[in-house]
């Protein structure tokens, strides 16, 4: 067993599923609500049962500041881009998987759009931090999104990650359970759905529940729970429904009794 291996079955339950909270967003959007105070952010998601956080390194030092060691892991984010560059759908990398490892990271990170103009700069990224992550030991996530085609290019793309290195892919919800089985049965990795632009927690709900069912693994949820009023409870359910400690209608229940979702600051 090498330090990969060691590393992925600490980052991944025993169960196979997993609950990420990306938390990178400040470099592409600024200071989003909810990113203000990313050690109480840290805090709410991690006691909320979160498996991960992804992180650009320079926040890595909040971690510190914490009264109690996390019990999620922490992922290194490499990529960046900001939406002040009309090219914003160009990530380039800004930070090493070296890094990562002298800063503790349990694992990477990085972001690969398809279909536009810079495709072949950001395979090529993808194929040098995958040799990276072999060369130290460390689990990559590739969250990788198709900008162009038809129904049957998110299962490109999750093969694509795949074949030039990665250990867990992230995908776009394509929008039904059928369709996330078409990607789930394209790859053999552990397949995680985005959580996507803000919607109502029952939505969430469906949309994770789809997933599931249709072999996702997971999911990687950033804003419908960082700028949530309660990010520790919609954590909390989400990941109980992930691993199957709550089924679905618990998870309606629970919502319909907690008012999880009824604030004017969620739907603003």
């Amino acid at each position: 067993m090498n330090g990969k291996q060691i590393r992925l079955q600490r980052l991944i339950p025993s169960d196979g599923k997993l609950c990420i909270v990306p938390l990178d967003h400040g470099v592409t959007n600024g200071p989003l609500q909810g990113l203000e105070n990313i050690a109480h952010m840290l805090t709410q998601v991690d006691e909320g049962g979160a498996d991960a956080v992804v992180m650009h390194k320079g926040l890595l030092r909040q971690v510190l500041t914490l009264p109690k060691p996390l019990r999620c892991r922490l992922l290194i984010h490499l990529s960046a881009s900001t939406v002040l560059n009309p090219a914003q759908g160009a990530k380039v990398l800004v930070a090493t998987v070296e890094e990562a490892v002298k800063l503790g990271a349990d694992g990477i990170s990085m972001h690969v759009n398809l279909g536009v103009e810079y495709e072949p700069r950001m395979l090529e990224d993808l194929g040098r931090v995958a040799y990276s992550c072999e060369e130290w030991g460390m689990p990559l996530l590739v969250m990788i999104y198709a900008k162009n085609g038809g129904a049957d290019t998110p299962a490109h793309a999750a093969r694509v990650a795949q074949e030039l290195g990665a250990d867990i892919v992230k995908i776009e919800y394509p929008g039904s359970r059928e369709a996330v089985m078409k990607i789930t049965n394209s790859v053999h990795i552990p397949v995680i759905v985005a959580g996507g632009i803000k919607q109502p927690v029952i939505e969430l709900l469906q949309m994770v529940e789809n997933s599931l069912v249709g072999g996702a693994s997971g999911i990687a949820m950033g804003r419908n729970i960082f700028q949530h009023p309660n990010p520790k409870s919609v954590t909390q359910t989400l990941s109980r429904l992930i691993h199957r400690e709550y089924e679905y209608k618990d998870c309606l229940f629970r919502i319909e009794t907690e008012e999880l979702d009824e604030s004017p600051r969620y739907f603003r």
